[in-house]
C-alpha cells in the first residue's frame, strides 16, 4: 500500500485552464514558426468557408432567379477554387498540427522520464508504478489527441462562428436574431452536460491508473504467479479491473453522443425557423432566395463548429486532467546537492580505498519507527568488513544512507573526511560499487552490461570478466561479449548474472565496493566461481558486505553484528564466537556449534 504518492488519477480538470495551457506553451516554443504558418492559415481557410454562401446567394439571386444561366459560369467555378482552396488549406493546418503534436508528445516523454530518473528513491516507495507508467503513456497520447482534434483549430472555430455572426447579422438582422432564439437553451445545455461529463473523465482516469498498476504488478512477478498456479486468479482480477475502466467509458460515450445529438436537434430547429419566418419574408418581397439560401448555408456551417467543439470539450477536459498530472509529475522534488559554502579539503584516496566513517547516525522510515539509532561505524582503507544480524535489524539502510539514496535524519556520515551531503551524489556514486542480492541485467549486449556505457570501463571489459571467472561463460556465447541479451538477462542463469554484476563491479573500478547479499541467491558452484574473484577484487579496496550466510564473512577482517539499528558486538569470526553473543546464537542457527 502507498502512502502519500502519485495518486493524481482522479483528476478531471477543465475543459481550459489558462494556467496549465501558458505553462504547455513552453513546449511550442521550439516549434513556434510552424505553429505561426498555422494560425495565419486559419483566416484564410475561415474566409474560404464565409465565401461560399455569399457566391450562393449571388447566384441565386443574380442567374438562377432572373434565369440568366449564362452567368452561373463565373460563380460556379469560383465556388470550385473555393472549395478546393479551403481543402488544401485545412490539409495543411491538420498536418503541421499532427507534426507538432508528435513533437512535443516526445520532448514530453523525454522530460518525464528524465525527470524520473533524478526524483529520489523514497518518492517511488509511496507511488503506485502504474500511476506513474500512466503519465508517460495515456497521459502523453491525450496530449496527441489534443493536437488531432485541433488545439489551434479551436480558435478557427471561433473564427468562423464570429464571421458567421457577422455575415448574418450583415445580410438580415431580424432572421439572425430569429436564427440566435435556440442558443441560449443550447448554451444551458452543454453547461449541464460539462458537468455531468467532468466526473465520469475523473471516473475513467481512476480506473485506468489501478488497471496500469495491476499489469505492472503481474508482469514483474510473472514468474512468481505461475509457480503458484495463480494465473486464472490474476486473470479474472485483470477482467474485474479491465470491465470496470470499460463501464466507466459508458457514461463518457452517453453524454458525448447525446450532447453531439442535442446540438443536431437545436441546428435542425435553427433551419426549420428560418425557413417558417425566412419563407414569409420572401413572399412578402423583404427577403431574396438567395439570401434565405444563404442563411441555411451559414446555419449548418454555424452548427458544425458547435459540433465540433462539443466534440472537442471532452478531448480538451481530458487533456487538460492528463497536463495537470504531467506538471504534478515535472514539480516533484529531483534529488538536489546541497550547497555549502565552506570549500571541500582534497580527497585523500589513498589508492583504491576509501575511508568511512559514521557518526552518530539516526535514520527512520516512518517517524515512529526508528531503524538506525545513534549508530557509529567505522570502515579503514582496505579494510573487509562485515556487517551481520537479523533481517529488519538496519543492515541495508546503511547502505542506503551510505549511497544517499535516502538522507539521514541526525548525525553524520563521512568519506575520507568530508560529509557526503557536501558531495555531489554523482562523484560519491562513481566512488563506490554495489552488488545486490538480485542482480538486474540491462538489455544490450554482454559488453554493454559490464561496462554500461562508460567509456573508461569500456577498456576493462575483458579483464573484469576474467577477475570474476564470468569469462567462462560469455565465451561460450555465440557473439561472445557482444551477445544480445534478453530483458532483465532472462537467457542467462541467475549465477550468470550474479557473475556479471561483479564484472560490472570490477569494471567500474571502485574505491568502495558493496556486496549486499551479493552470493546469497547463487548455487554452491556459482558462489564458488564468484569467490575465487572476490580476493583479487577486494585487493586494496574498502569493502562492507552485508550477509545472511555467514560462512561467507568468516574472513572479513572485521565483523560487526547489527541488532535493532545498534552495533552490538564486533570483532573477528573467533572472537566473536568466544564470546558467546548475538553473533554466535545466530551462528548457532546455521550451523551445528560443535562442529566449529
Amino acid at each position: 500500500m502507498h502512502h502519500g504518492g502519485l495518486h493524481e488519477d482522479a483528476i478531471a480538470g477543465k475543459a481550459y485552464d489558462a494556467r496549465l495551457l501558458r505553462r504547455f506553451l513552453g513546449y511550442l516554443v521550439p516549434y513556434r514558426l510552424t505553429v505561426g504558418w498555422i494560425l495565419c492559415l486559419l483566416p484564410l481557410t475561415t474566409l474560404c468557408r464565409l465565401a461560399q454562401p455569399l457566391l450562393l446567394k449571388y447566384a441565386i439571386d443574380h442567374a438562377i432567379t432572373p434565369g440568366r444561366l449564362d452567368l452561373l459560369a463565373g460563380p460556379a467555378a469560383l465556388f470550385l477554387v473555393l472549395l478546393l482552396l479551403e481543402a488544401l488549406l485545412t490539409w495543411g493546418e491538420v498536418y503541421g498540427l499532427q507534426m507538432v503534436g508528435q513533437r512535443v508528445m516526445a520532448d514530453l516523454r523525454a522530460a518525464l522520464f528524465q525527470h524520473l530518473l533524478r526524483l529520489p528513491v523514497p518518492w517511488f516507495d509511496r507511488s503506485a508504478a502504474g500511476g506513474v507508467v500512466t503519465r508517460l503513456t495515456s497521459d502523453v497520447e491525450a496530449l496527441g489527441e489534443m493536437f488531432a482534434a485541433g488545439i489551434v483549430s479551436v480558435i478557427g472555430d471561433f473564427l468562423l462562428l464570429a464571421g458567421i455572426v457577422a455575415a448574418m447579422l450583415w445580410m438580415d438582422p431580424r432572421l439572425s436574431l430569429v436564427t440566435f432564439t435556440v442558443l441560449p437553451p443550447l448554451i444551458f445545455v452543454a453547461w449541464l452536460f460539462r458537468r455531468n461529463m467532468r466526473q465520469a473523465f475523473r471516473e475513467v482516469r481512476s480506473r485506468l491508473g489501478k488497471m496500469n498498476g495491476h499489469l505492472a504488478e503481474v508482469l514483474g512477478a510473472v514468474s512468481v504467479v505461475q509457480a503458484f498456479g495463480r494465473e486464472r486468479e490474476e486473470q479474472a482480477r485483470f477482467s474485474e479491473l479491465n470491465a470496470a475502466h470499460r463501464d466507466a467509458n459508458r457514461p463518457v460515450i452517453n453524454w458525448d453522443a447525446s450532447l453531439y445529438a442535442i446540438v443536431e436537434m437545436f441546428s435542425s430547429l435553427a433551419i426549420a425557423l428560418i425557413i417558417w419566418y425566412g419563407s414569409g419574408q420572401v413572399l412578402q418581397g423583404l427577403l431574396t432566395f438567395g439570401t434565405l439560401v444563404a442563411f441555411i448555408q451559414y446555419i449548418e456551417k454555424f452548427f458544425g463548429p458547435i459540433r465540433d467543439l462539443s466534440a472537442k470539450y471532452g478531448i480538451m477536459q481530458g487533456a487538460m486532467a492528463a497536463l495537470e498530472r504531467i506538471f504534478v509529475l515535472l514539480d516533484e522534488k529531483e534529488e538536489g546537492d546541497e550547497v555549502t559554502k565552506a570549500p571541500l579539503p582534497p580527497f585523500d584516496n589513498g589508492g583504491l580505498s576509501a575511508f568511512v566513517e559514521f557518526r552518530n547516525v539516526s535514520f527512520a522510515y516512518r517517524a515512529d519507527e526508528p531503524t538506525l539509532t545513534d549508530f557509529n561505524l567505522t570502515l579503514q582503507k582496505g579494510e573487509r568488513l562485515a556487517l551481520v544480524g537479523e533481517s529488519g535489524g538496519g543492515k541495508t539502510t546503511v547502505i542506503r544512507l551510505l549511497s544517499r539514496m535516502y538522507e539521514l535524519d541526525q548525525g553524520q556520515i563521512l568519506v575520507d573526511g568530508v560529509d557526503i551531503r557536501q558531495m555531489p551524489r554523482e562523484l560519491l556514486r562513481r566512488r563506490m560499487a554495489l552488488v545486490s542480492q538480485e542482480p538486474f541485467i540491462f538489455a544490450g549486449t554482454v559488453g554493454f552490461n559490464i561496462c554500461l556505457g562508460d567509456q573508461q570501463a569500456a577498456e576493462r571489459i575483458h579483464q573484469a570478466a576474467a577477475t570474476v571467472g564470468a569469462d567462462r561463460f560469455i565465451e561460450q556465447l555465440p557473439q561472445g561479449y557482444d551477445t544480445e541479451l534478453a530483458e532483465r538477462g532472462g537467457d542467462l542463469s541467475l549465477g550468470e548474472r550474479q557473475l556479471l554484476c561483479f564484472a560490472r563491479a570490477v569494471a567500474l573500478d571502485p574505491e568502495l565496493l558493496i556486496l549486499d547479499e551479493a552470493t546469497a541467491s547463487v548455487d554452491s558452484e556459482s558462489e564458488r566461481l564468484i569467490q575465487e574473484g572476490v580476493d583479487r577484487l577486494l585487493a586494496g579496496r574498502t569493502a562492507l558486505v552485508i550477509a545472511h550466510r555467514l560462512s561467507t564473512v568468516r574472513d572479513a577482517d572485521r565483523i560487526v553484528v547489527i541488532n535493532r539499528g545498534r552495533v552490538v558486538e564486533e570483532g573477528r569470526h573467533d572472537q566473536l564466537l568466544t564470546l558467546n553473543g548475538e553473533y554466535a546464537r545466530l551462528y548457532c542457527l546455521q550451523f551445528d556449534c560443535r562442529a566449529d
